[in-house]
């Protein structure tokens, strides 16, 4: 039998592991029930025959990372196939969830349903999709012995949904990895292979007023008129902005962007009949892979402080919210053709590659390890949204493509 063949076979098995990786809440912030599914994790790898290091974020670096969660501990799993191969092919994905919200269609986000050939649930897209797949695509290959090119490293981490440091970002920097190309299951989907992607800042801009009687304004100073003007001033930015682009692989132009207000607020002590004291409004400055976080950081503080010096009586303080790389690696490697090729075989029309606007953990393995890396997973709708899903052949092809990528891609 074939993987492919196995697959085919065993959908509804691979659609119940991912129901029970669902019901089990990893929501993120706080970052519940780590332990629970990472220790499920471990035991399916170590089931397959992996060699299995299920690794408990030190403490003390909890505590001076994130303080406020010293109640939820962070996890990460690596497995290791070793095949006896000279090379060694990395596959990563990331557990934790966003916090649900609104009517779901089928009732409860973490009470996963099937219905009309999609999977219901928080989760299905972003991105346990991709770890079941992973995992079915290692089950395939075990149950048929049929042998990859690559010894095998997964990793399965937490805290993509903020900001990684304690999950990819740790383990890329202490978890002795032994990979010389990865494949993140995630940015790219269905014909698309993701190549690169953005990077961001995010800031926060707090402007300073002084506070007034609503009757007397001129004894204040206005923080919401100051931070109007302030944002105003954003239009010669983003002009400025709209002359940076970047060419993507099948033709494309990329533009840095930028958004303000994601969050905006009053300050304390807000009422009607006051003049109010301070205003505030986040920043969500996109970074293009040919740009660099520190410096797009540098100029992006540097004109608010000179827009504010223009408006009289404006005060300003910014705090750094946090930043993450942008990367790209053009898809010249022979890894990225083998991809290409697994993608069509399987899905049955020409791939492509592109660049995402958004971010997720590729940059780590491109920029910090510096190897080969892309991005493909089964993917879905509604990311982040209600109603999140994600279609089962797709979870199904995901995994034929990365069976057939560990047994066609002949390395180096």
């Amino acid at each position: 039998m074939t993987p492919d063949r196995y697959l085919d076979r065993h959908h509804a098995d691979l659609t119940g592991f991912l129901q029970q990786l669902i019901r089990l809440r990893t929501v993120n912030p706080p970052g519940e029930n780590y332990g629970e599914i990472t220790a499920l994790l471990a035991t399916t790898l170590q089931g397959l025959g992996l060699k299995v290091r299920r690794i408990a974020i030190p403490r003390a670096l909890q505590k001076k990372t994130q303080p406020e969660l010293l109640d939820f501990p962070r996890y990460n799993v690596l497995g290791f196939w070793d095949t006896g191969a000279k090379q060694t092919l990395h596959f990563n994905a990331h557990y934790d969830v966003v916090p649900v919200s609104g009517q779901w269609k089928h009732g409860s986000a973490f009470n996963p349903v099937v219905a009309k050939g999609w999977i219901y649930g928080r989760g299905t897209a972003d991105m346990k999709g991709a770890i079941t797949s992973i995992i079915y695509a290692l089950k395939a290959l075990r149950e048929t012995g049929v042998r990859p090119n690559f010894n095998v490293e997964v990793s399965f981490t937490n805290d993509e949904e903020t900001d990684s440091l304690l999950g990819t970002g740790w383990v890329t920097d202490h978890g002795k990895l032994r990979a010389d190309y990865a494949v993140v299951g995630e940015g790219g989907e269905g014909d698309a292979i993701c190549c690169g992607h953005n990077g961001v800042v995010w800031l926060n801009v707090r402007v300073h007023g002084v506070a007034a009687h609503g009757s007397t304004p001129e004894k204040g100073v206005n923080a919401l008129e100051k931070m109007s003007a302030l944002v105003l001033a954003f239009d010669a930015y983003k002009r400025r902005l709209a002359r940076r682009t970047f060419r993507t692989p099948d033709g494309g132009r990329m533009h840095a962007t930028v958004n303000l207000g994601g969050v905006f607020a009053s300050g304390e002590g807000g009422k009607v009949n006051t003049v109010p004291a301070a205003a505030s409004f986040s920043i969500d400055r996109r970074v293009l892979p040919v740009e660099d976080i520190h410096t797009v950081e540098r100029e992006l503080r540097a004109f608010l402080q000179a827009a504010a010096k223009k408006i009289p009586g404006c005060r300003i303080t910014i705090e750094k919210i946090s930043d993450n790389y942008s990367c790209y690696h053009a898809p010249t490697h022979p890894l990225f053709g083998a991809m290409q090729k697994s993608v069509a075989r399987v899905r049955r029309k020409p791939a492509k590659f592109m660049v995402s606007t958004g971010f997720n953990d590729m940059h780590f393995f491109a920029q910090v390890r510096k190897i080969p890396t892309l991005g493909y997973g089964p993917g879905g709708l509604d990311y982040h949204a209600v109603d999140e899903r994600a279609r089962v052949q797709d979870l199904v092809d995901s995994a034929k493509i990365y069976a057939d990528l560990l047994t066609t891609f002949p390395g180096s």
